[in-house]
């Protein structure tokens, strides 16, 4: 059985744990070589195990997204190193926490920390790969989330800033044959937001589906196969949901 996205390069973001880990895991059982991308470089040595194990191979990069100068220094790294890049994920982000306190609750400074990590760090990574993203005709998938949808908290506006965002890149990058796009899951089943969100939170917001399903970080990897994927080719400069149908989006009768 062929592997859809064999001889292929994909750069994850946030690899070192969570959906990144999980994405290359999966990315990597489809045959694509793997460039890790974190600050998290122990978390990274442990997917890069992961990735071994499903037969393929990876590189890793230490990285803060929230700091320019290091995007840029990883910009010249990856250009020099992968001439061509098929795949950019910018997984990376903050998800958990004082982010996800109303919007009137934090000060400037804590703003602009959030907005430079969830919404500017996609757009500068990006920038940095354009070139060999280009050679590629390749693809952008921004990590976005059903609270960007009318949010109330600090995080949905970074995520309804990162969906306009999105917009714009697929507009700028189309002259170079790059594809844009954004994934915005609903609430998953993960370890992450189990330790992060109470019970009553997780069943409230899971009751919104149409699906009596529980999302699994596996549903939103295989989202961006797909998109990544010959299969995929057709679709640009779309918000796509991974949310077994919420309501969150939207009153639906």
């Amino acid at each position: 059985m062929s592997k859809k996205l064999a001889n292929r390069s994909v750069v994850i973001t946030g690899a070192g744990s969570g959906l990144g880990q999980t994405s290359a895991q999966l990315f990597a059982r489809q045959g694509a070589e793997l460039i890790l991308v974190d600050i998290n470089a122990k978390g990274m040595e442990e997917t890069s195990v992961l990735v071994e194990k499903e037969g393929s191979r990876s590189t890793s990069y230490v990285c803060d997204v929230a700091i320019e100068s290091e995007i840029q220094r990883l910009g010249e790294q990856l250009c020099k190193a992968y001439p061509k890049i098929d795949v950019l994920y910018n997984n990376a982000g903050i998800a958990y926490g004082e982010i996800n306190q109303m919007v009137n609750t934090i000060n400037q400074e804590k703003w602009l920390r959030y907005l430079a990590i969830n919404t500017i760090a996609p757009l500068l990574i990006a920038e940095v790969l354009r070139s060999s993203l280009a050679s590629a005709k390749g693809l952008i998938i921004n990590q976005s989330s059903i609270a960007s949808y009318a949010p109330a908290t600090v995080y949905g506006v970074t995520k309804a800033a990162l969906n306009s965002l999105t917009y714009g890149m697929a507009n700028v990058y189309s002259e170079d044959g790059i594809r844009v796009n954004a994934i915005a899951p609903g609430i998953m089943e993960t370890a992450a937001s189990k330790q992060s969100l109470s019970q009553e939170t997780y069943d409230r917001v899971q009751a919104m589906q149409l699906s009596d399903l529980h999302g699994k970080a596996e549903d939103i990897a295989n989202l961006a196969i797909f998109l990544a994927s010959e299969e995929g080719r057709f679709i640009n400069c779309e918000i796509v949901n991974c949310d077994a149908g919420s309501r969150l989006r939207g009153w639906r009768a």
